[in-house]
């Protein structure tokens, strides 16, 4: 999952959300030193992440599209299949959430900027360039999506073949909502029932 899925799978509480959003940026055991000054909430929104990550990496209909995107995408097909799952997320919005996407975006960065402390720092540089150029919105259109590749693919030579990952998912779109929308209710069910199970 990217970005949007994980802000929407954090439910209403903003030290969770947080800590969900930074998740990818937090690396290694929440023990020790590490986790010194951190809400409880927030661990939990780093716990989240990670749960997420690993109940989405493991599950069939993920797997089945992972293998269909590596035909393409070769060893990125997992980086693809997250943006291919977040354009579908971004596309059919309200389905899934109360809000229009344009307010849910707002709202989140609203929520970032308030929480910046929280923000790693080696995350931040990415974080302003994410607000300034709305990524939450870009991602409902091809064209965004093929704008978020290309930024991806410039960031080092084995991403490089992401450039092709917009038309693979304009050739495929029908295959990869297919699996998109079986899998992601039961995400979000997984996601609820964590945050319910580790978070009183």
């Amino acid at each position: 999952m990217n970005f949007l899925a994980h802000l929407l799978l954090s439910g209403d509480d903003e030290k969770v959300i947080v800590g969900n959003y930074v998740g990818d940026f937090i690396k290694g055991r929440l023990t020790g030193d590490k986790i010194i000054g951190w809400s409880d909430r927030f661990l939990l929104g780093v716990k989240l992440h990670r749960h997420i990550d690993m109940f989405t990496d493991g599950h069939p209909t993920v797997r089945e599209a992972k293998r269909k995107a590596a035909l393409v995408l070769g060893k990125t097909a997992g980086i693809a299949t997250d943006i291919y799952f977040d354009y579908f997320l971004a596309k059919y919005f309200n389905q899934f959430c109360n809000e229009s996407l344009e307010d849910y975006s707002a709202r989140m960065y609203q929520v970032i900027r308030e929480n910046d402390p929280l923000i790693p720092v080696h995350m931040k540089s990415m974080v302003r360039t994410m607000i300034k150029q709305d990524w939450l919105n870009t991602y409902q259109t091809l064209d965004g999506i093929r704008l978020t590749f290309s930024r991806l693919s410039g960031r080092a030579d084995f991403l490089a073949v992401l450039n092709l990952a917009e038309e693979d998912l304009e050739a495929n779109e029908a295959f990869y909502y297919d699996k998109f929308s079986v899998f992601f209710p039961l995400l979000q069910a997984e996601a609820s029932r964590f945050i319910s199970e580790y978070g009183n």
